[in-house]
């Protein structure tokens, strides 16, 4: 019979022994897959030995930890931001959506991760590996999504400020919708034949099949990248720039106002805070930096594949993982180090999980009125 009669998974077994006979080894990181999963495993895995189970041990611990504090820290954010009245703004609603993407990454990705991280091997069959990767696609494309309206929504209130339209309820839920159901269909289009998706080279995780010869497989990953990563990333940065531009005009202005009045600064006590807006908007900027610390690897690991420029090993595609996964952990993290009424809630609920905050903090964190950051003059 010839190669190219072969079903995928008889054609991944004959490239594997081929491999192993000049290798002269008998043992691949294949070996524990299950039989129903071995049409999904392209032949580039079968010349790889198996994982020292060390990685395993670790990588299921590590996202055991990232998965509870994930979990707890972003039901945390969505209780205290639907509890607390002066947190309920139309703004603060683009939060909330964000702890919820989050919250879901970790609480529908980790538990299978350790469970196969446990096996050495994924063990919930070819539907829940779609099933799986879907999820973590759709909840990854959700929060940046969600990053770029929360950006967006700065730029309206810091650099177009009050000519600028406020946010209403509607609006940011008609945003949010609109944010899940786009998010929805790219992530749904490999089930539907657009590319698909497969084990990942640990075979702990699944992700899209970024070693495909087809370019009809492999447009996804570009288009998909396209307008889930660098469109949203150059959006961000877009809405940032006006709004560094914006402040940095009215620092000038207020340097050159003192100086002609002949004064060391214009600003008074209360002016000496930072705007509420301003704190939010640099919250955000933490935020959307670490998504793309997060996910950065997980693109580069992909367009390897799809591009063939660098060899992507089973221990490589982990990185990958866990970085991706991390980052539903920064994000309750930033705001109780960064948010000012956030932190305030907090300690009123949880006075044990958070740092007392000072008076001058009690400021209101969306508000529709300009807004421009000042800073404390030095002593």
């Amino acid at each position: 019979m010839a190669f190219d009669d072969l079903d995928p998974g008889a054609a991944s077994i004959h490239a594997w022994s081929g491999k192993m006979e000049l290798s002269g080894s008998n043992q691949t990181v294949v070996d524990k897959v299950l039989p129903e999963m071995l049409h999904l495993i392209d032949p580039h895995w079968y010349q790889f030995p198996p994982m020292n189970p060390l990685w395993y041990g670790m990588l299921g611990f590590t996202i055991s930890v990232l998965g509870f504090i994930s979990v707890t820290g972003n039901a945390m954010v969505i209780y205290i931001f639907t509890t607390t009245k002066s947190l309920k703004t139309p703004s603060n609603l683009l939060v909330v959506n964000l702890a919820v993407s989050d919250f879901l990454m970790m609480a529908c990705m980790a538990p299978p991760l350790v469970v196969n991280s446990y096996n050495e091997t994924w063990v919930f069959g070819p539907l829940f590996c779609a099933i799986y990767a879907c999820g973590g696609s759709l909840y990854g494309t959700v929060s940046i999504w969600t990053m770029t309206g929360i950006a967006f929504d700065r730029y309206n209130v810091i650099v177009k400020g009050i000519a600028a339209k406020p946010m209403t309820i509607n609006g940011a839920l008609l945003r949010i919708f609109a944010i899940w159901l786009s998010s929805l269909a790219w992530t749904v289009a490999p089930i539907l034949g657009w590319n698909r998706y497969v084990p990942e080279g640990n075979m702990t995780a699944c992700g899209t099949d970024y070693l495909s010869k087809d370019w009809f497989s492999r447009s996804y990953i570009i288009a998909y990248s396209i307008f889930c990563y660098f469109l949203p990333l150059f959006l961000i940065i877009y809405s940032y720039f006006f709004i560094i531009q914006a402040v940095a005009a009215h620092e000038k202005a207020m340097r050159e106002q003192a100086k002609k009045m002949n004064v060391a600064s214009l600003r008074s006590s209360d002016a000496a805070n930072t705007s509420a807006e301003c704190k939010l908007a640099k919250v955000a900027l933490m935020t959307i930096s670490l998504w793309f610390m997060a996910w950065t690897p997980y693109l580069v690991i992909n367009f390897a594949g799809v591009f063939e420029t660098a060899p992507i090993s089973p221990l490589g595609t982990i990185w990958g993982s866990v970085f991706a996964k991390a980052n539903a952990v920064y994000n309750p993290i930033v705001y109780g180090i960064s948010h000012p009424k956030y932190r305030a809630a907090l300690y009123q609920r949880f006075p044990s999980l958070a740092c007392q905050p000072s008076p001058d903090e009690n400021t209101s964190v969306a508000s529709g009125k300009t807004a421009v950051c000042e800073e404390k003059p030095p002593a």
